[in-house]
């Protein structure tokens, strides 16, 4: 059977379409990348905030139009379908099945009573199929969470934190690594809390020591890290590793402490200044990302000028700043969203720009500064190579480097070079000859 796979959303939820992908060419089904060419299409949807809600629900208008074609089947899976499979079933009655989270264990045997066609129960246990770059990939080492932010809809989607085993992560870093992955990215809601579950202990050091040993891994990168969990022994493993990157995401979300407390977040706007101190005292070229959200209920201009403060005051390398969505099952979906949406988005402009401005000063000081390049592309209108130094994480957020080089270069390999100019959040540089 042709069938189109399309995924929306996180790097999570790509993991789960690669899982899907993989279980899909197991059975021996075709796989089609335009959907106008499917007998059967499959979306894996995001459900977390407004916008995300938005895309998804368009994604599913377009795709049953295809019905009046040559579209046989359609099946919607993912978030959304876990945030609101009745609602959905009632919406939607195009859609011949909605997939929740918590029936991917039996993903195989509803895809093959829906599709007709003969499909292993396996999913999560045959091998991904990678859809991106082949030098790349994510690996999640932990679904759910237990943080319970005031703000985040996530745990009554993907439940609580459930770390996976050591020697599974292993064995599939390993796996990746013999396909040819060069980088890995690892991921979850809270990775710092990674282990926590089992013993009530952090087991990321454990976790990197081990991944750090695979042959043929060159970049090791954590993502999403929280401010109070990030322990001196975390930083020593990662000073003392090969190839895991200093790159720190951290989303601390607010600079105020009364609207910390207000979102449930532990820590202060103190604890991530010094956490930060202690990073930038650990490492000489460290990377660091964050996320805010402006708008939250009750925010202030007093609460908004402490979270622009703590902006300035640190210096991010990254920063995402998101105006606060009201979302249903949500401890703040009962407090008074009394900042105009107009007003989230001015704070949330202001924020952007002081950063814009951080960046260009901090960027500059980089110029004749040595890198590393993972070169992904080439653009023949300027004559230069794409790619990404380790300070831009891969999932487009960061920004990018622009590369010079008299010789060919091929997508996936590593290349010295020198920083040279500053271009918007990204760079220029040039391969270095020494």
């Amino acid at each position: 059977m042709k069938i189109g796979v399309i995924s929306l959303g996180c790097a999570k939820n790509l993991v789960d379409t690669e899982n899907l992908l993989g279980l899909l060419q197991s059975a021996g089904q075709e796989l089609v990348v335009d959907p106008a060419d499917a007998e059967a299409v499959i979306i894996n949807t995001c459900g977390f905030i407004e916008s995300a809600k938005t895309e998804a629900i368009e994604t599913i208008l377009d795709a049953a139009d295809l019905k009046e074609g040559g579209l046989q089947k359609l099946i919607v899976m993912g978030c959304l379908a876990k945030r609101y499979k009745p609602q959905l079933i009632e919406e939607f009655p195009e859609v011949d099945r909605f997939i929740s989270i918590d029936e991917y264990g039996d993903l195989g045997h509803i895809l093959t009573e829906v599709l007709g066609e003969r499909i292993p129960n396996t999913y999560g246990k045959t091998e991904r199929l990678l859809s991106g770059k082949p030098w790349m990939a994510y690996l999640r080492i932990a679904e759910g969470c237990d943080n319970r932010c005031a703000y985040c809809a996530i745990p009554g989607i993907r439940g609580s934190l459930c770390s996976y085993p050591e020697e599974e992560l292993v064995r599939e870093a390993e796996r990746l690594a013999s396909a040819g992955v060069k980088e890995l990215n690892l991921i979850a809601q809270d990775s710092s809390r990674y282990g926590f579950d089992w013993d009530r202990q952090l087991h990321l050091s454990s976790l990197l020591k081990k991944l750090d040993k695979i042959e043929g891994l060159h970049w090791i990168r954590i993502l999403y890290l929280y401010p109070d969990e990030i322990p001196d022994d975390l930083l020593e493993t990662i000073k003392a590793s090969k190839h895991v990157l200093p790159y720190f995401d951290i989303p601390i979300q607010h600079g105020s402490d009364r609207i910390l407390k207000l979102m449930n977040r532990r820590g202060s706007r103190q604890e991530i200044i010094e956490r930060v101190e202690t990073i930038r005292n650990a490492f000489a070229h460290p990377t660091l990302r964050t996320t805010l959200i402006t708008g939250f209920p009750g925010e202030t201009l007093e609460d908004h000028e402490l979270n622009l403060s703590l902006v300035k005051q640190i210096g991010w390398d990254h920063l995402g700043a998101f105006t606060y969505s009201r979302e249903e099952d949500t401890p703040s979906y009962e407090m008074d969203d009394n900042v105009a949406p107009e007003e989230k988005e001015r704070r949330r402009d202001e924020i952007m720009s002081a950063q814009s401005v951080l960046v260009k000063e901090s960027r500059t000081k980089l110029i004749g500064q040595k890198c590393e390049v993972l070169i992904e592309g080439y653009d023949e209108l300027t004559g230069m190579y794409l790619g990404r130094s380790e300070m831009f994480a891969p999932d487009g957020t960061d920004g990018t480097v622009r590369l010079k080089s008299s010789r060919s270069l091929e997508s996936g390999e590593f290349v010295s070079a020198v920083y040279t100019r500053v271009l918007g959040y990204g760079m220029i540089a040039e391969e270095d000859d020494a």
